[in-house]
């Protein structure tokens, strides 16, 4: 790979993300009661990407910035090119995303009122604060009009033991501080009765188990050549994919300008590809558990949140690392080692036929790219996984694992709305909902979507068997249109196509949506947390591109009244056929809690398939050489 030009959708540098802060702190806009909520690349125009004009993309960052003193948000633009502001935009009526910094403030407010400690002290007999844990909660929106004229949080706290206990096992249930992060201080603490700290230990680090199992011996992944990708800045080739890596503190990885290798050219597939929001929804109506949702996108930031990942724990292999650079609240620089990790995967066989006339197997094994982020959010992670193929399938997977969010329950007390997890400790039930935002450039921008249902055919002089079935395609033309849930009866899957581009056969060129484990809200259009986040009440929808169209609860999820983002753009209806077009896609996952699930929760693992659907002329993978063969004392090469 050239080293010599650096793509335009590669993230700001940490040198470029100084000369941002440099040149807004001088501004006379910025006062000292100024926070930085995030610093980002400002994404240069599309045509500029595609048409491979390097040169001529302009360095700029986006600045989102909000003002403690007078809880006011403003979105600025810089060149960095030209250390200017080209913008400086004043959001009215908003709370961005919560920083680091506050989090990590709020805890010490909660921990330094004299309110609290009075609580604490009746609650639970305590005076010393040095072992409560304090987890910064949003306050979401309610309808109260404090839910919208103040920058809350609504925190939820827990006692540790001792200074390395896992103070979640011993939730605080009746005790929730509310926190003004204007003026970072408690201004009420609600009480809700009086509960007892569950009993028992719920330790999980490795010197806290008691007879940890020795039956396990080394595996090791070598590759003695080194590995098959070559980067260059964030740029990354593998077999024939080419794409570039992003990161942000909103969304954290994203991928960007995903092409594949074919017949002399390389072929688009994605312009950019990115989790752009979720919520966390709980099932449990009582008064200390029933405000508890979380929108870990908008309101905390994936990529704020992100681990520093560690070879031989988090990823194995040959790894390369991508470090995610961003600022703290106060525009310091902000480095996370090894934000990303990418590696390569054996994944067993890719194809494979014997011939028995000839007596000779032809088998290849599959080898995959794995690009991937892992971010804490409190006591929840969150594993970000892309995977690409050699046979041109694209996955990608969410692993969901850390810490349930615990409550308290009185001796003998059965809880309705959720699970015992330990004696006196019990986990509501609650969903994950995901949301995807996939910007297609099927071999070109302008593309459609083919909404395909398999449908039994009639039973009649033509299918005399009754044994008949065929795909049902469905151009869909407007946004409206386009809004549809998962059908198991039909196997429903979608196809994003480009019209204007033929295979050998004559059929559009074109990768096929393949969705996986899902689920449907179970609360009420009515909850407040439905409003704000419209994108669950589909499964698919599509609009047409637009760049101010970036997230599917709006810009500001944060102490939102809802109505926002893609349920406002779809309104409009607007044309989605043979044009630049985003497919965004909900997926969800129920969580039932269990005894097993604790005290940290084994992964779960959801996610889709990109699949190409004609979108080239035979396997890719046939070109896949065999395996070196082995010996019966190394292993079958199969």
């Amino acid at each position: 790979m050239s080293a010599s030009v650096r793509h335009p959708l590669e993230p700001l540098t940490p040198t470029e993300i100084a000369e941002v802060v440099r040149v807004l702190k001088t501004s006379e806009h910025f006062t000292m009661t100024t926070r930085f909520v995030s610093v980002a690349l400002h994404e240069p125009p599309k045509e500029i990407v595609r048409k491979l004009q390097y040169a001529a993309a302009l360095r700029e960052a986006f600045v989102v910035l909000f003002d403690n003193a007078c809880n006011a948000c403003y979105e600025v633009i810089v060149s960095i090119s030209d250390a200017a502001i080209l913008g400086w935009k004043p959001i009215p009526n908003v709370q961005p995303t919560m920083t680091i910094d506050e989090q990590n403030e709020c805890e010490a407010a909660v921990l330094a009122s004299a309110e609290f400690k009075d609580a604490l002290k009746r609650h639970y007999g305590v005076e010393d604060t040095s072992l409560v844990m304090v987890d910064i909660w949003s306050a979401g929106n309610y309808g109260a009009e404090e839910d919208r004229s103040r920058r809350l949080a609504r925190p939820l706290c827990f006692l540790r033991a001792d200074p390395t206990d896992n103070g979640y096992a011993r939730p605080m249930e009746g005790i929730r501080p509310v926190v003004d992060l204007n003026e970072m201080r408690v201004i009420r603490v609600e009480e809700h009765g009086q509960w007892p700290l569950p009993p028992t230990a719920g330790n999980y680090a490795s010197d806290r188990v008691p007879n940890q199992r020795t039956t396990l011996r080394p595996l090791d992944i070598q590759q003695p050549e080194g590995p098959s990708f070559q980067v260059n800045g964030y740029q990354v080739e593998w077999e024939k994919w080419k794409f570039v890596i992003g990161f942000n503190a909103r969304e954290g990885l994203t991928l960007h300008h995903v092409r594949y290798h074919d017949d002399g050219r390389d072929r688009s597939i994605l312009y950019r590809a990115s989790l752009d929001e979720m919520v966390v929804p709980y099932g449990d109506p009582t008064p200390t558990q029933r405000r508890k949702n979380a929108f870990d996108v908008g309101e905390y930031g994936m990529g704020a949140c992100a681990n520093s990942l560690e070879l031989g724990c988090d990823c194995l292999g040959e790894i390369r690392y991508f470090d995610g650079h961003l600022v703290t609240s106060r525009g310091e620089p902000l480095r996370i080692k090894n934000a990303i990790c990418m590696h390569e995967e054996d994944f067993g066989i890719l194809w494979k036929h014997t011939d028995r006339r000839l007596e000779k197997p032809e088998v290849r094994r599959s080898r995959r790219l794995v690009v991937s982020s892992v971010s804490t959010v409190e006591n929840y992670e969150y594993g970000f996984f892309w995977y690409l193929y050699q046979d041109g399938n694209i996955v990608f997977e969410m692993k969901l694992t850390g810490i349930l969010s615990l409550g308290a329950v009185r001796p003998g007390e059965t809880p309705k709305y959720g699970a015992l997890a330990a004696p006196q400790l019990y986990a509501p039930n609650h969903q994950h909902f995901f949301n995807m935002r996939l910007d297609f450039e099927i071999d070109g921008p302008n593309n459609a979507v083919e909404q395909l249902d398999v449908v039994a055919e009639a039973c009649d002089a033509a299918n005399p068997f009754e044994n008949a079935f065929y795909v049902r395609s469905t151009t869909l033309r407007s946004e409206k249109e386009a809004q549809a849930n998962l059908n198991l009866e039909s196997a429903r899957t979608w196809k994003i196509v480009n019209p204007s581009v033929d295979n050998a056969v004559g059929q559009h060129v074109a990768y096929r949506f393949m969705p996986g484990d899902n689920a449907v809200p179970y609360a009420s259009p009515n909850a407040w947390w439905r409003k704000r986040a419209g994108f669950v009440n589909h499964h698919v929808w599509v609009t047409p591109y637009r760049e101010n169209e970036r997230y599917a609860a709006g810009d500001y999820p944060n102490q939102s009244c809802g109505g926002d983002g893609i349920v406002r753009w779809t309104e409009a209806d607007r044309p989605i056929e043979n044009t630049d077009l985003v497919f965004w896609y909900t997926f969800g996952h129920t969580h039932i809690p269990r005894p097993e699930d604790y005290p940290v929760m084994p992964s779960a693992y959801i996610g889709f398939l990109l699949k190409p659907s004609g979108f080239f002329d035979l396997n890719p993978g046939n070109d896949v050489p065999p395996s070196a063969a082995k010996d019966a004392a190394s292993g079958c090469c199969h």
